[in-house]
Order: structure tokens, then C-alpha cells, then sequence
């Protein structure tokens, strides 16, 4: 029964060690979430192993996604491809990688092509303080007119 028990936890062991030794994807440029005010000229997959990236499309918003290609043939940690040209909008760049020890790993990066949340906010912030400032020159000139009259006697 004992040997049993050990052959049991040394096969969950191995198993369990093998699932930790899939590579992950570690850190994304454009970084997932982000939006950026300037299309990015490459996109950088960093995985925490060496991959072989086997597919990658984008999508901009309800657009249907295109393939991006060609893709490098050589396993990296470090993968950058050229990117497409990139209007404004919001976009997923989906992928695909294998990783050395032929598990195959999917994923995708969402990010925005546009001004950011404190560029468009500006405007707004803008146009309330020449709402503010157009209201305390209508009082102004209220004022003048109102002591004008005063001392004419009108």
C-alpha cells in the first residue's frame, strides 16, 4: 500500500511540474488595456520561455480580424512583429504560440489606438472655464452699466 501511495504522489508531481512548466505570456507592447496615442510601429510578445508564434490576427472594433504575417519561424521569449498600418479605434490582437514542449497557448492583447481619457477630458475642462469666464464678463459689464447708471442719475 505504501508503494502505491509513493508511486501516486510521484505521478502527480511530475504532472503538476509539467503544468507549471508551460511557458506564459509575461508582459505585452502595446500592453493589454492601454491606449496609446500614436499607432505602434511593431507589436512585442514576451513570453517566460522560449514560443513559436503560429498565428496572429487583429481586429479593430466590429471590423472582421486579418492575419498578420509572415511570422517568425524560430522559437523567443521575445517576439516582435511589424505592425499593420492603424487608424483610431479600439483593437484585439489575438494569437497563438507553441510553446517547447508543444503545448499550444492562445491569447489576445485589447488595446486603443486615439487620445487618451486626459486628452479628451482637456477640452471639456476647457470649455467649462470659458463658459465660467464668458458669465463673470456678462456680470461685469452688468455692473458697469448698473454704476454708469448710477452716476448719470439714470
Amino acid at each position: 500500500m505504501k508503494i502505491a501511495r509513493l508511486v501516486c504522489a510521484s505521478a502527480l508531481m511530475a504532472c503538476s511540474a509539467l503544468a507549471f512548466a508551460h511557458t506564459h505570456l509575461v508582459k505585452a507592447d502595446p500592453a493589454d488595456g492601454s491606449t496609446v496615442t500614436v499607432a505602434p510601429p511593431k507589436f512585442v510578445l514576451t513570453f517566460a520561455e522560449p514560443a513559436r508564434l503560429t498565428a496572429l490576427s487583429l481586429q479593430k472594433d466590429t471590423e472582421p480580424a486579418k492575419k498578420i504575417g509572415p511570422l517568425p519561424t524560430t522559437p523567443a521569449a521575445e517576439i516582435s512583429i511589424p505592425a499593420p498600418q492603424m487608424t483610431a479605434g479600439k483593437y484585439v490582437l489575438s494569437w497563438r504560440a507553441v510553446s517547447d514542449d508543444g503545448h499550444v497557448m492562445p491569447g489576445k492583447v485589447t488595446f486603443t489606438v486615439g487620445p487618451s481619457a486626459a486628452t479628451t477630458a482637456a477640452p471639456a475642462a476647457l470649455t467649462e472655464v470659458s463658459a465660467g469666464i464668458a458669465v463673470i464678463a456678462r456680470l461685469q459689464g452688468v455692473a458697469l452699466i448698473q454704476s454708469t447708471n448710477a452716476l448719470t442719475g439714470h
